[in-house]
């Protein structure tokens, strides 16, 4: 914007936004770019993205030099289990974790996306498919997806399965203890989105001020009936979920 260009600067800091198609990232996004300090890429910006997926680095890093924002933000969903090279090579950086839970997401994920038992089935069978959504994956958790897979699985249960594969890659990497990683709920971000954007703009190190939050609202949560997932699967979204907590 045009303040930006007056006060041209390189970006003194790197921000990832990650987590689970469906958990918040866009209205995190949103809140992020309300700021003055930040030069902010969506996943359906074709500068940085290629059908939702990031660029080379190479592109990234020519996007970063010719930023005038002291803060180039971007996504990182399809990229969740490159996320610390992506922070060690693009230092100094730090990444914000959105976590949505999984009843609510699948029910949002239902409604924008499909195919998720043709998915889980393909990664089943191969954990070195050619699919965004199995990069990263352990053999750990490839094995809990081959143990709760079936030729029967219907769409539901998939998705809450692809949201169990994908989250655990938080605990995989340690970012629990990557004092580079901020996680933040969902729920307590549109319950109380004052408090606790604020806490995200100060772990960024970004200016924060109140009108940033003045369009985020709770109801989204428990909008739709609970999914009838398989009760083996949502136990392990439970126990995932209270692990977060």
């Amino acid at each position: 914007n045009v303040i930006q260009r007056l006060r041209r600067q390189r970006p003194r800091q790197f921000v990832f936004v990650a987590g689970m198609q469906r958990s918040g990232t866009n209205m995190l996004m949103d809140l992020i770019e309300r700021s003055f300090a930040t030069d902010v890429y969506h996943e359906r910006d074709p500068r940085a993205f290629d059908n939702y997926r990031m660029r080379e680095r190479d592109v990234i890093r020519r996007l970063a030099r010719e930023s005038c924002a002291p803060f180039f933000v971007i996504k990182a969903l399809c990229e969740l289990d490159q996320l610390g090279s992506l922070m060690d090579e693009f230092a100094p950086a730090k990444t914000i974790w959105i976590l949505r839970e999984y009843g609510d997401a699948v029910n949002s994920a239902l409604v924008s996306f499909g195919n998720f038992s043709k998915q889980v089935a393909r990664i089943a069978k191969n954990r070195n498919t050619d699919d965004w959504r199995a990069a990263g994956m352990s053999e750990q958790t490839h094995e809990i997806v081959r143990r709760h897979y079936h030729p029967e699985i219907d769409d539901v249960t998939s998705a809450a399965l692809i949201w169990y594969l994908r989250n655990v890659l938080f605990f995989e990497q340690s970012f629990d203890r990557d004092r580079r990683v901020k996680l933040v709920f969902y729920e307590d971000l549109v319950r109380d989105a004052d408090r606790e954007a604020r806490a995200v703009f100060e772990f960024l190190e970004i200016p924060f001020s109140s009108w940033i939050t003045r369009k985020v609202f709770a109801s989204s949560i428990r909008k739709r009936p609970p999914p009838n997932i398989d009760p083996a699967v949502a136990r392990l979204c439970d126990d995932l979920g209270a692990r977060f907590r």
